[in-house]
């Protein structure tokens, strides 16, 4: 797009009210989070978040096809992105089964979503934008879901392995029930990538509808058929209204906060200190441990390398739990260790192994 053209597409949407405050509801479209892993192989057996933050990979039915994901410096030239998500087939299945489906999937809570007023007659419509680089050409298949109700687009990839950009415009949802005000998954973005017969023997719902499986993917190219696939994604933007924007970049700092309402990562270094905690029973310790951001819901924690205490007393190689948690503090727990005073409270950090970690996940 030349200059002029962005300044007279922004004068458009200035006059139509769309621009103001933040305008991209999609968090981390510009993939420059990746708290988890940069690169992770063998992939595509199991759904999963697995490198860039928020975006998330689902696998149904049982399908040969591995894929290494990675987060990339492949990126559209002169749009002003560093990162992109790339998947790198390694293992192909050129025939998927009628069960299959690959996809790439961005959720969103329900309070995020409220000003788009679905489920009433004044529902707003929104509009898709992101750019695109596959191996394989041809028809490809978004999808909008939001419980029950689901709404498909096609679009073309033209040129083998060059960036497209691609904007697609929904109507808004005037069926259905009003989108529920909460921090629960209510819209999700389906990428596919892969279906199988169930999911496109039919004829594409373009319009919003119960959603028939075998109408939500029909025409969709098999992106994962020949090793020397890949298919990368960035500047992924969702907007209120019916005109794309240039993509909002937003800073990293910034970026990275958000994603942590889902997810983040304590570790990184070989004696990183996590808090305060309290032996209450031999090689047993308990004490809280506050969020750095505020969390969507209680998360689960996951603990990975050795972890000791200073104080006089030291447990390590213990296992991690986390109880009585909301989305501010959990109380963390480590059992399993040897050693150790009751009623003595010591500094719990990692025991010389800057691979340990805890991961705490709130994620949709």
């Amino acid at each position: 797009m030349t200059k002029a053209a962005e300044l007279a597409k922004m004068g458009e949407v200035l006059t139509n009210s769309q621009i103001g405050g933040r305008r991209n509801i999609v968090i981390n479209g510009g993939m420059n989070v990746a708290q988890r892993s940069t690169s992770e192989t063998g992939k595509g057996a199991d759904a999963g978040y697995f490198t860039v933050d928020r975006m998330y990979y689902f696998e149904n039915g049982t399908t040969d096809v591995r894929f290494t994901q990675s987060q990339s410096t492949d990126v559209p030239t002169g749009e002003g992105f560093a990162k992109s998500l790339k998947f790198d087939c390694t293992t192909a299945d050129a025939s998927l089964a009628s069960d299959n489906q690959l996809t790439l999937k961005y959720r969103i809570e329900g309070q995020d979503i409220q000003q788009l007023k679905w489920g009433t007659s004044s529902a707003e419509k929104i509009t898709l934008s992101f750019y695109i680089k596959s191996t394989k050409t041809g028809t490809f298949i978004v999808e909008l879901s939001r419980e029950s109700r689901k709404i498909s687009q096609a679009y073309t990839v033209s040129s083998s392995d060059t960036w497209e950009k691609k904007t697609l415009t929904f109507d808004g949802d005037t069926g259905g029930s009003v989108v529920t005000n909460d921090s629960s998954n209510r819209l999700e973005i389906n990428y596919y990538m892969g279906v199988g017969t169930n999911y496109s023997s039919g004829t594409l719902d373009t319009a919003w509808t119960g959603g028939t499986n075998a109408n939500r993917a029909v025409g969709q190219v098999n992106a994962f058929d020949n090793t020397s696939n890949n298919i990368l994604f960035t500047g992924i933007q969702l907007e209120v209204g019916s005109q794309a924007t240039p993509f909002e970049h937003r800073s990293f700092g910034e970026e990275l906060q958000l994603c942590k309402r889902y997810f983040h990562k304590t570790g990184g270094s070989a004696y990183c200190n996590i808090g305060t905690v309290t032996n209450f029973s031999s090689g047993a310790m308990l004490g809280p441990y506050k969020h750095p951001v505020e969390m969507r819901s209680a998360p689960s924690v996951t603990k990975s390398g050795d972890w000791a205490v200073l104080g006089g007393d030291t447990t390590v190689n213990q296992t991690a739990t986390s109880s009585d948690s909301n989305g501010k503090v959990s109380e963390i727990g480590f059992s399993g260790g040897s050693g150790g005073t009751s009623g003595r409270s010591a500094t719990l950090r990692f025991n010389n192994d800057a691979n340990a970690y805890l991961h705490w996940d709130a994620e949709l």
